[in-house]
């Protein structure tokens, strides 16, 4: 594969990209089965967290600015599609995050766009640089995501906790 110009690296990179997508795309499927929780949808960027500690190896480093802009592209670009297409529904007193049959396309879509964009990155830094730059992006990409989704979570609560009172 070297021959090609392909390295085994970038195609084992490809493949657990596809799969970590794939994975997200039936986990949140799931998650709509299911009645949600604030702990549920705040979890996600605290555990994605964990992976700053990558930039402890010194391969990983990258310049700040290239840091902010993964951040913002990844807030501002690819969080609002997800944000738009996010939406909860109340049954029997639950809250369910309601099924958009555009999340598959829209997460999809951002894979290709990623994909696409991560070898021509991957020409101008090194694997791990790109690895971080990346991650970065999808972390900027979750945050607002779940934040807005919190955000919508506890104004929906709190809707039906003062429907409930007036019920009484």
């Amino acid at each position: 594969m070297q021959a090609f110009g392909v390295k085994p690296v970038h195609i084992a990179a490809t493949l657990g990209s596809i799969v970590m997508a794939l994975t997200f795309v039936v986990i949140r499927l799931r998650a709509t089965k299911k009645p949600t929780s604030a702990k549920k949808i705040i979890l996600p960027p605290i555990a994605m967290s964990t992976g700053f500690l990558m930039f402890l190896y010194p391969s990983t480093h990258i310049p700040v600015t290239w840091g902010i802009i993964a951040f913002l592209a990844g807030a501002v670009f690819f969080s609002y599609p997800l944000i738009r297409t996010s939406h909860f529904h109340v049954v029997d007193g639950d809250i369910y995050l309601k099924r958009s049959k555009a999340f598959i396309f829209i997460l999809l879509g951002l894979l290709i766009l990623r994909l696409g964009l991560h070898s021509y990155v991957e020409e101008l830094f090194s694997i791990p640089q790109t690895g971080a730059v990346f991650f970065i992006l999808a972390f900027g990409m979750i945050l607002p995501w779940r934040v807005a989704m919190y955000i919508q979570y506890r104004r929906l609560l709190k809707k039906i906790k003062t429907e409930s009172h007036h019920v009484d």
